[in-house]
């Protein structure tokens, strides 16, 4: 067997995705190639704090919740949190205290054209993928796995390129959270002109809702984002049809307990889970979860593979993010 067939086959089971299912990694994957990293993410609250005396306090709020939660029991929900209990008994009242709470902390100054965004991304399924892949294949592949990685705030060739539609610069994506309207329905038919959906290979396109929450799961996703247009984004993600929240913590890739902002994808039988941190309401990673227990067809007259309700597709934690003065320079 070549090379090249080993690779196609290492995930020959995978369902065939959809453009709003293709979306998150086919950035991260093309922006690696084309030399500019994972596309940049978001702001977590404590990015670039001013003094000594905020890390204390949010670093305290973290250990009082590592307390209060019974972490040998997922389905544990309330735990006491920097704005109090928590509130998931739906989407406006989870979404909506995260809302009021970064309404209320202070919008730092944008950074500055030559720093860098670090990321570190806890990806277990995609490490074990490229620990398995024999050694002359990752000699040969332009991209590899690695949990960090550093983008350029300020990237004139990535702006400049529109090869993909969803892909969008640290600076780009902070403009535009920056200049999201405060109505709800305004801003999602914002968003849906900035992501647009279409035809062709990524397949038919979306409905309005499943659109408007893969524009607003990839600006999510960038770091970082003023603190007062993520509460704009939470309220307007509130209101999109589909949308509802899980009403207990779940542990996300890296073990944490997160709140999972969750909708069912329009086709298929999984649904796409935006995870968020209990504790300052910053973006804590994704998933894809099965939904219905199904089978996968195979090529070659290879066993079918099944797909059990439950199981975990895309599994991403992030767990650093920052703003950085040079690439390799972490926090």
């Amino acid at each position: 067997m070549d090379e090249m067939t080993q690779l196609r086959e290492l995930r020959a089971d995978a369902p065939v995705p959809d453009r709003a299912a293709l979306a998150p990694g086919r950035e991260r994957l093309t922006g690696t190639i084309a030399g500019r990293g994972r596309r940049t993410f978001r702001a977590r609250a404590d990015w670039r704090i001013a003094s000594l005396g905020a890390v204390v306090a949010i670093t305290a709020a973290a250990l009082f919740v590592t307390q209060v939660v019974d972490t040998s029991d997922p389905r544990q929900s309330g735990p006491a949190t920097v704005t109090g209990d928590l509130d998931l008994s739906s989407p406006s009242a989870a979404l909506g205290r995260a809302a009021d709470f970064l309404d209320r902390q202070e919008v730092p100054p944008e950074p500055r054209s030559d720093q860098w965004i670090y990321l570190r991304e806890e990806n277990p399924e995609q490490a074990e993928q490229w620990a398995e892949l024999p050694a002359e294949i990752r000699e040969d592949m332009q991209w590899s796995y690695s949990p960090d990685s550093w983008v350029p705030y300020d990237d004139k060739a990535a702006e400049n390129d529109e090869s993909d539609t969803d892909y969008r610069t640290a600076r780009e994506s902070y403009r535009i959270a920056a200049d999201l309207p405060e109505d709800p329905e305004a801003l999602l038919a914002k968003l849906r002109k900035v992501f647009p959906t279409g035809s062709g290979p990524d397949g038919p396109p979306e409905a309005k809702d499943e659109h408007s929450f893969r524009a607003l799961s990839v600006l999510l996703g960038s770091y970082p984002l003023p603190p007062d247009a993520m509460a704009r984004i939470y309220r307007a993600m509130a209101t999109v049809g589909g949308v509802e929240v899980t009403d207990h913590l779940i542990r996300d890739a890296s073990g944490r307990q997160v709140i999972a902002v969750t909708r069912d994808y329009d086709q298929g039988d999984t649904r796409r889970e935006i995870l968020i941190d209990p504790v300052d309401y910053s973006y804590a990673g994704e998933r894809d979860v099965v939904t219905r227990t199904h089978e996968v067809s195979r090529p070659d007259g290879i066993e079918p593979t099944v797909h059990e309700r439950g199981d975990i597709l895309i599994n991403v934690a992030r767990t650093r993010a920052a703003v950085v003065d040079a690439k390799g320079q972490k926090p």
